[in-house]
This record gives structure tokens, C-alpha cells and sequence, in this order.
């Protein structure tokens, strides 16, 4: 379809160059641009959903010595049977 639209003409040579570098069109070039913004999610469309936040407590079990090296990385080979099977 044949449609006449008003473009300053700063993006219209930019548009050409750009079209141009790419072996397309104008018209190429524009249809590619408006499927684009169209996919786009509408403003004020649906909120993401929240985030879930942790509210429990933290800290290292008894035992950790958060300092030491060795106990973290004992800590951390504990339940895995290759390390201690």
C-alpha cells in the first residue's frame, strides 16, 4: 500500500543511510521499524508482579567459624558424598 507521511527531513537522510548500509528500502526500513514499536508492550500496561523478599533470619550455622577458611570450606563439603564418601 502507497501512503504519503511527513518526516523531518534530519531522520529522513539518516533513514536512507541507514536503510541504504543495510541493502533495504526506505519503505523496508520503516515497515521493520513500526513492527518493532508495535511488539512493544503498551505504557501503562500491566505492572511486572512483585518480587518475592526473603523475611527469614540469616547467619551461619553453629559451628561456621565465618573467619576461618577451612571451616567454610568444610561447611560447604558437607553434604556432598563425593568430599566425604
Amino acid at each position: 500500500m502507497r501512503t504519503t507521511v511527513t518526516i523531518d527531513d534530519n531522520l529522513l537522510v539518516l533513514a536512507k543511510q541507514r536503510a541504504s548500509e543495510r541493502g533495504k528500502t526506505l519503505g523496508d526500513l520503516v515497515e521493520d521499524a513500526l513492527h518493532y514499536y508495535l511488539a512493544m508492550p503498551k505504557p501503562g500496561g500491566k505492572a511486572a508482579p512483585p518480587l518475592p523478599v526473603f523475611q527469614g533470619g540469616g547467619g551461619f550455622l553453629p559451628g561456621i567459624d565465618p573467619t576461618s577458611n577451612v571451616s567454610m570450606l568444610d561447611a560447604a563439603d558437607a553434604d556432598d558424598p563425593h568430599v566425604n564418601g
